[in-house]
């Protein structure tokens, strides 16, 4: 993985040099109406105004990648969030109208902090930074994303999990009237759930995204706030959050409930590790066009110096 320096990554690296600067401007002007019609649903997404303008012009992060990212366009338009639908293009057809306001997001279990925090007062105590990442899908397709987020490292000292707690469990909103995709359950037992180990959930490179591209979150990624570890598969970043829960027992994961013999609970990437039904030693990144050469994935999406440690012991090859 190649690894820059804040100051070395630009914002012209991002995206394109003028639409990346034309929407930080539109956030410091507070044109909400402006800057909706240029990136869509983004604004619908709930930040405190004051937050809002800092999106604009939050810290870069030594855990950035150096690799070009993808579009603004890509990133919004191709993704898979089954709330909404189960096709590619279906969160950004039927996520316009999700209005995510009022947002308030329970945090329960074995920790000395607790309770049900709106949205706002749950994101103030933490720094914004943006970080650039790798994003596998287990289906082979892969991205680059400019994420913007807080550290869910600082999020788990700041609620003072107890011994007790040996898992983070995360739960997204059930609303089938909001999210259409829910309405069915011939696939997922609603809601979404997922999970990491103390361990994962504290590693640096873990975050709860906010944005992308230094604006709020499009409903269709996640809108508010959805979870981002970049050595997992895509399917581990639950979106849209409403529940944090530190546990004693593994917690349940939709996918693992719903064909356990194709998805487990750690689900790194692993290219050694094929997927039931395909291989997984190589990925398709979204933009280079469908004839496009595929490229070799890499053992943790390229994050291995700094989350191997966290599987000594485990056989990878049964940790799927």
């Amino acid at each position: 993985m190649l690894i820059r320096k804040s100051a070395d990554i630009r914002p012209s690296e991002i995206t394109s040099k003028e639409n990346y600067l034309n929407r930080r401007d539109f956030i410091r002007a507070g044109s909400i109406a402006g800057a909706s019609a240029l990136a869509g649903p983004a604004f619908a997404a709930i930040v405190p105004d004051e937050r809002r303008a800092k999106l604009a012009d939050v810290a870069g992060s030594e855990f950035s990648t150096n690799e070009a990212t993808n579009s603004y366009e890509h990133v919004t338009s191709y993704n898979n969030f089954w709330e909404f639908g189960t096709g590619k293009e279906d969160p950004v057809r039927y996520a316009g109208d999700f209005d995510p306001q009022p947002w308030s997001i329970a945090v329960d279990g074995h920790a000395e902090k607790t309770g049900i925090f709106h949205f706002e007062d749950f994101i103030n105590p933490f720094d914004l930074e943006e970080r650039i990442y790798r994003m596998r899908c287990v289906e082979g397709w892969s991205m680059v994303i400019p994420w913007v987020g807080i550290s869910l490292a600082e999020v788990v000292k700041y609620y003072q999990p107890t011994s007790k707690a040996r898992y983070v469990a995360f739960e997204t909103l059930h609303d089938p009237v909001r999210m259409p995709g829910q309405q069915s359950r011939r696939v997922l037992d609603w809601p979404y759930r997922e999970g990491l180990t103390i361990a994962e959930a504290t590693n640096p490179l873990a975050i709860l995204a906010v944005g992308i591209f230094g604006e709020t979150m499009p409903n269709q990624n996640g809108a508010p706030i959805r979870l981002v570890v970049p050595w997992k598969y895509g399917f581990k970043g639950i979106k849209s959050i409403v529940r944090i829960s530190f546990v004693e027992d593994m917690p349940h994961s939709s996918w693992r409930m719903a064909q356990p013999n194709e998805y487990g609970f750690y689900a790194n990437v692993n290219p050694e590790v094929d997927h039931p039904r395909w291989s997984q030693a190589s990925e398709r990144q979204i933009g280079g066009g469908f004839f496009a050469p595929r490229k070799p994935t890499l053992m943790f999406n390229g994050y291995g110096e700094q989350v191997a440690h966290l599987y000594d012991g485990l056989d990878l090859r049964k940790n799927f």
